[in-house]
Formats: structure tokens, sequence, C-alpha cells
């Protein structure tokens, strides 16, 4: 099974870490995203550029609506993904634990949904 794991961390707490304190978690990434690599279970996954970056899309009564940044407000914003393979919910539960960021935001597990 393919789950998509989103990390979730305010900006602000990213923007107070030291130099040392950024390339510690770098480090802790590296290791993380070698690890499942290895172990075969990594389809993919990416960092984001900051959410001033965003533009969000909507189409109303046949008008596009856009608007900067990311659609809700929230105190943590996503920062980035893994798509792993999964033997189950628990194995998905337990990738994700290990993720960095789990120490200081949030990661939202979720299947992705197979069209067969």
């Amino acid at each position: 099974m393919q789950f998509l794991l989103l990390i979730y961390e305010s900006e602000s707490a990213q923007a107070t870490r030291t130099e040392g304190d950024n390339h510690a978690m770098f480090a802790e990434y590296m290791a993380f995203t070698a690890s499942i690599k290895s172990a075969g279970k990594m389809i993919a996954g990416d960092a984001l550029q900051p959410v001033e970056t965003a533009t969000t899309l909507r189409i109303r009564d046949g008008k596009t609506l856009m608007t900067d940044g990311p659609f809700a407000e929230t105190k943590e914003q996503l920062g980035g993904y893994y798509l792993v393979e999964a033997n189950d919910l628990d194995d998905a539960l337990s990738i994700a634990a290990r993720i960095p960021t789990a120490k200081t935001g949030s990661i939202e597990v979720r299947p992705v949904m197979v069209w067969t």
C-alpha cells in the first residue's frame, strides 16, 4: 500500500533554529531518507518552498480565482512529503514516527487511493 506522509511545522519555528540546529536536522533527514530508500519503502519525497510562494486556485461559477498563499490559515504549514510503500497503516505510522519533524511539528499519514 502507498501512503503519503505530509510534514507540517510552523515556518516561524524553523526560522528560530540556529544554523547548527538546521545542519543537525538536515543530517537527520538525510539519514532517514537513506534508510527508507535502502529498505525499498521510498517512492518519492521533497521539501516545499515557503508558503509565501504558494498560490491557491479555485474555479467558481466558471471563473478562475487565485489567491496568494495556501488555502488554510494554520499554525503549521505543509513543508514537504514522502510517498512511501508500506505493508499497512502500522508500518506507515512507524515510518512516519522516524521523520525528524515529528519531534517539532506533525506528520499526517494518508493512504493513497489506487484506481484500478
